[in-house]
């Protein structure tokens, strides 16, 4: 029998997970064995004699199965930062074990009795706050999942929930198969015109991997965005864009209209059985806007005062191409060609300038600093602990009073096991149990330019900028100080958990910021002023359209979603009814957005796509209040910390951001920030 290294405690420093020891035949047999002892740990809760109490109970729940959270935290990061073909196929047999061990207990009739006869008494138990909110938090996902429905509904429930993940399945695959039919084969050189030579060679790639001659486009967005930025044949920009916009609207097999209107009733019919009026009354409830009212309120004041500016940019962009290339008007594939040769003109700014100045170690180090001025946190790289790649950068963080705070772990280059994108997660959550703080292990992972023979990592501004968000994110986890693990760190509400992130960007844009960290990597000269000034300026180009289609999307997905769906019998003609506000170009008969809507209709997004401008709205806002103190101001820094970073989802973050801000977010300073609001 081998030695299981997951299925006992790690005995390793800090409890860090010991990567050069497991081994993949490790993850089966350990996930199979964690999952029984969870189960025992779920009985011992559901067969306890004892009346049900807050201890016994709700707390006993929250630490539950700790083993099997630990193994699956350190898997299912591999499997995005370092995955392989055996890492995949565990995958793939894991997941159902995990599903139906969540379902088990979600199921669990005595268990939810137990529960709820806890939530009853709630008003007489004299809780903390963070206790109310998980007692909350613990019934409702029982609650939310038809516990309270008679038998009959509870079935109901169950065909309807797998119904929609059949047709959401059906959508996304549909999405794929007409992303991956439509191909633009151009044999003549002189029809590229205007094309970067990256670009260029892609498609030459594209097209020799296929044995075709030529040049091959499609609807990827490493293909189709730089055609539509760069290609001067109009035609041609005109014939992609149409097959883009008009995926999966063909009245073929791959058809879905009827798929959108089904899963639109579908989840409709899911919230009334549950006592909602409409399926974004369901999903609002447990997130910061909490109605539809409020987001389709929000949406129309953004609206509004986005409006006037889109028209003026957009009058603008018009006149430069006619002066340009004599178009009368401009239609949807002229917009990001027009757009970008019009940023050239105004701004002369491009990531070849910048570069120099932001060498990836001094950006590292550079976010290290602000966090230092802001919080008080030291960061020193240690060698003792285990990591999962060499490339990976590992660090023990402080506070002032040389107390541990976290572990942290960065990988920064891409691989062949590592999906694309940024982002940030943890190894290990933070919770108090029995009287000890348990640290966490939180980690970043990105895709940067890696160093060559001659040159280091060299950074965009953009990529300046996604690592001072995902680093956000990361104090999010740090500086986590609740009891119990469900409600640490990250773990808050959709619409709120991108403000930490968001805010950490701003300090980017600042020169008291920059000068701590953009330096030219061969001289050492400090970022010039002038450069800085450009990067804000060109951050805001075009933000009115930008918004205003923001905005239209998320009204998009409250028509479908905040209403009674029922009577809608054509896609297109309801999609037209909701974008009447906000159109800026002529409609294009062939082509309809919902059919690939896939944030909506696939993945989780529904009824909360406004959260993206609504975790702006905060970070503008929050930003705002440091800047009017001085944005190393240690006061609002603390105050920050110990009642944003620190609180994770122990309290509604609707009172949370007004216990820092002093009152509800305001969209001024959005606008402002995006000169929309002179």
């Amino acid at each position: 029998m081998m030695q299981n290294i997951l299925v006992k405690p790690f005995k390793t420093p800090f409890d860090t997970a010991p990567f050069s020891k497991i081994k993949n035949a490790h993850f089966l047999p350990a996930f199979k064995l964690a999952i029984q002892e969870a189960k025992k740990e779920i009985d011992t809760i559901v067969n306890n004699s004892d009346n049900p109490t807050f201890q016994n109970t709700i707390e006993a729940l929250d630490f539950s199965g700790e083993q099997l959270d630990r193994i699956s935290s350190v898997f299912f990061n591999l499997n995005s930062a370092e995955t392989n073909d055996v890492i995949q196929k565990i995958a793939q047999e894991v997941s159902p074990l995990l599903s139906e061990f969540s379902n088990d207990i979600a199921l669990n009739e005595i268990l939810f009795k137990r529960v709820k006869s806890v939530y009853d008494l709630k008003e007489s138990l004299n809780l903390t706050t963070e206790q109310a909110t998980l007692l909350d938090k613990k019934y409702k996902g029982f609650s939310r999942n038809g516990a309270n429905l008679p038998e009959d509904k509870k079935l109901k429930l169950r065909e309807i929930d797998k119904k929609l993940s059949q047709l959401k399945l059906k959508f996304g695959e549909n999405v794929l198969a007409e992303t991956n039919k439509f191909e633009m084969l151009i044999t003549d050189e002189k029809e590229l015109s205007g094309l970067p030579e990256g670009t260029l060679e892609a498609a030459k790639q594209l097209a020799e991997s296929k044995n075709k001659e030529g040049w091959l486009f499609t609807l990827d967005y490493p293909s189709y965005i730089p055609f539509m930025t760069y290609a001067e044949n109009r035609a041609l920009r005109k014939k992609l864009a149409i097959a883009s916009g008009k995926k999966a609207f063909h009245k073929d097999a791959l058809d879905n209209q009827e798929n959108v209107l089904n899963i639109a009733k579908l989840r409709f019919e899911r919230a009334q059985l549950l006592g909602y009026k409409t399926h974004a009354h369901f999903v609002l409830e447990e997130r910061m806007a909490k109605t539809p009212d409020k987001v389709e309120s929000f949406l129309n004041e953004l609206l509004e005062k986005a409006k006037p500016a889109a028209l003026r940019e957009f009058k603008e962009l018009e006149s430069f191409a006619k002066e340009l290339d004599r178009i009368d008007h401009l239609e949807k594939w002229d917009g990001a060609y027009y757009a970008e040769k019009l940023k050239q003109k105004l701004f002369d700014l491009d990531d070849e300038k910048l570069k120099p100045y932001f060498k990836l170690e001094n950006v590292i180090n550079g976010v290290f600093k602000v966090s230092q001025k802001l919080y008080g946190l030291q960061f020193e790289e240690i060698h003792n602990i285990d990591k999962y790649h060499e490339d990976v950068l590992t660090y023990k963080v402080s506070n002032e009073n040389g107390d541990l705070v976290s572990i942290f772990y960065a990988d920064f280059f891409p691989r062949p096991g590592k999906r694309n994108g940024a982002w940030m997660t943890s190894y290990k959550p933070q919770s108090i149990k029995n009287g000890v703080n348990d640290r966490p292990h939180i980690s970043i992972v990105c895709n940067f330019t890696k160093p060559t023979k001659s040159k280091p990592s060299l950074l965009t501004f953009n990529e300046v900028t996604t690592l001072f968000h995902e680093f956000g994110h990361a104090l999010h986890g740090m500086l986590a100080n609740t009891t119990y693990p469900s409600l640490s760190g990250t773990s808050v509400f959709w619409d709120f958990v991108e403000l930490p992130s968001q805010v950490l960007e701003n300090w980017c844009y600042e020169k008291e910021a920059l000068e701590l960290f953009a330096t030219h990597y061969e001289t050492g000269e400090v970022i010039p002023m002038d450069l800085v000034k450009k990067i804000k300026d060109s951050a805001t180009f075009h933000e009115g359209m930008q918004t205003l289609r923001q905005i239209s999307f998320g009204l998009l997905d409250m028509s479908w979603h905040g209403k009674n769906p029922s009577k809608i019998k054509n896609v297109k003609t309801h999609e037209l009814e909701a974008f009447e506000n906000t159109k800026l170009y002529p409609d294009v008969a062939e082509n309809c957005m919902s059919t690939s809507f896939s944030h909506i209709f696939q993945g989780g997004y529904s009824s909360g796509y406004y959260s993206y401008k609504w975790a702006e709205v905060l970070d503008a806002d929050a930003f705002e209040y440091f800047k009017e103190a001085g944005i190393f101001n240690k006061e609002v820094a603390t105050k920050f910390k110990d009642i944003v970073l620190s609180q994770g989802g122990t309290e509604d973050p609707m009172v949370l951001y007004k216990r820092f801000r002093g009152h509800e977010p305001r969209p001024e300073a959005l606008l402002k920030r995006a000169g929309l609001l002179k």
